[in-house]
């Protein structure tokens, strides 16, 4: 029997679903920040998502990391602050918390986001379409003037003057034929991990194990200081694991990281980790969230019996997708290094600041590491911008990134100002009639400031 490797799909006109100034694809922290800067800016404006929610990695029970920098101040303002003060009208987002090891923490219900992210779409007027995929990119002489979305409805066209990638995965890149790169120098990408939350949780017996038993519970370079407020994040407990592994309970991770809820007795997981997952295949997907789900419920175990606080807590639900710390990036027109973060780089064409270190969690095996600047970096417009295709911005942690560099921004605040930054310079092109990457950036650096967002001067 013969194996058919190919078939033909035959040339076909497909009707075009809307004309747009600016089409976002991907309503992730990046995109929902992209989609209303655009429409803030007077460009009629779409999103795109292929889930049946906003918010991205907003919606699956992490907490928002580096929104302030290392001396304390805040480096993320603008739209993604606005976004943040609107959940705390609701009581759904907490302080921005110093934190020695992730710099900072702001806790949010995942929900809440959801919705709010809507809601922020709703009020900027972008109209937008879920349950679609984006499948292809439209170019004419070497320029992105559209996507091919694929769903229920058929195949479908959205046009658009520019077009703003955050699928976190460069989906739109990749196909407009952007140069993109995946992983460390032998391919190695930081694996995934699926979260999920415990309620019933003693967290006070949990602080009081931290700060008065160090020496059995033990965190890595945190002060027991820390474990006073509210709002936490544990990242340690490893002699635990070790007599959990003695005990026979199977963890993938070396250290335990735990994150308080908006709720007394909520506490959201993050040790559930897949080494070798590609978000771009998904048949390896497929297999890290099959793993991830097994993972879990040793986990819970592990929680339930060796950790302070957790004997009588319950799983309460398991986010709705895995986190995905890496996957593609671009080649833009500069690539930002490792050596500009730790060195504090700044950059004459800045649009963002960020000051989260350099988070590498391990393709092999179950731990990371960290690295350090001493203040905050920039991140530059071009790196927004792909080096050879015209009519596209990148936004997210799938932007002009090297492996190390990608480790430091991809956290929801830096995407969230990323974001933020190529929706404006997307309707600023659209106003001042000329392509995006040729904008007047010295003018999107005013508008930036004058609307809200950090920059350094």
């Amino acid at each position: 029997m013969t194996t058919i490797k190919t078939i033909p799909e035959p040339a076909r006109e497909i009707p075009v679903r809307r004309e747009v100034d600016v089409l976002v694809v991907g309503g992730g922290p990046a995109g929902i920040m992209a989609a209303e800067a655009a429409a803030k800016g007077g460009a009629r404006t779409m999103l795109i998502e292929s889930r049946g929610f906003l918010g991205g990695n907003l919606a699956i029970g992490l907490p928002i990391l580096g929104f302030l920098g290392r001396k304390g101040n805040q480096i993320i303002k603008g739209l993604p602050q606005q976004f943040i003060d609107r959940l705390r009208e609701k009581g759904a987002a907490g302080e921005h918390v110093p934190c020695k090891l992730h710099v900072s923490l702001t806790i949010i219900d995942p929900e809440q986001a959801k919705s709010e992210a809507l809601a922020t779409m709703e009020r900027a007027g972008v109209e937008v379409l879920m349950y679609v995929l984006c499948v292809d990119a439209i170019k004419r002489d070497g320029k992105v003037c559209g996507v091919v979305i694929e769903s229920k409805a058929g195949r479908e066209a959205i046009l658009a003057r520019t077009v703003i990638d955050c699928t976190g995965d460069a989906d739109v890149a990749f196909r407009a034929g952007v140069e993109c790169r995946k992983g460390d120098q032998t391919g190695g990408m930081q694996p995934p991990t699926l979260m999920f939350c415990m309620r019933g949780v003693d967290v006070d017996a949990l602080r009081r194990a931290i700060v008065e038993h160090p020496d059995i519970y033990d965190m890595d370079t945190m002060p027991a200081e820390q474990f006073r407020r509210r709002n936490f994040i544990t990242v340690g407990l490893r002699s635990q694991i070790a007599r959990a592994r003695e005990a026979g309970i199977d963890i993938p991770v070396a250290r335990t990281i735990l994150i308080t809820g908006m709720a007394d007795d909520e506490i959201w997981v993050n040790m559930s980790r897949v080494n070798g997952v590609d978000s771009t295949d998904p048949a390896s997907y497929t297999h890290g969230e099959t793993v991830a789900r097994r993972q879990i419920y040793e986990i819970e175990r592990y929680l339930k019996e060796f950790v302070p606080g957790f004997a009588d807590a319950e799983m309460k639900c398991v986010a709705p997708f895995m986190g995905i710390r890496e996957s593609r990036v671009i080649v833009g027109r500069y690539v930002l290094t490792a050596d500009d973060i730790l060195s504090c780089r700044r950059f004459d064409d800045a649009v963002a600041v960020a000051s989260y270190p350099v988070d590498i969690h391990h393709a092999v095996g179950g731990d990371c590491s960290l690295y350090w600047c001493e203040d905050c970096y920039d991140i530059p417009f071009r790196s927004l911008v792909p080096a050879a295709v015209g009519g596209l911005l990148v936004a997210g942690r799938c932007a002009s990134l090297s492996h190390e560099a990608m480790a430091s921004a991809r956290v929801m605040s830096t995407c969230m100002a990323m974001g933020e930054a190529a929706g404006r310079a997307a309707a600023q092109a659209l106003r001042d009639g000329v392509e995006v990457a040729d904008i007047d950036v010295s003018k999107l650096q005013r508008e930036l400031l004058e609307t809200g967002a950090f920059l350094r001067k």
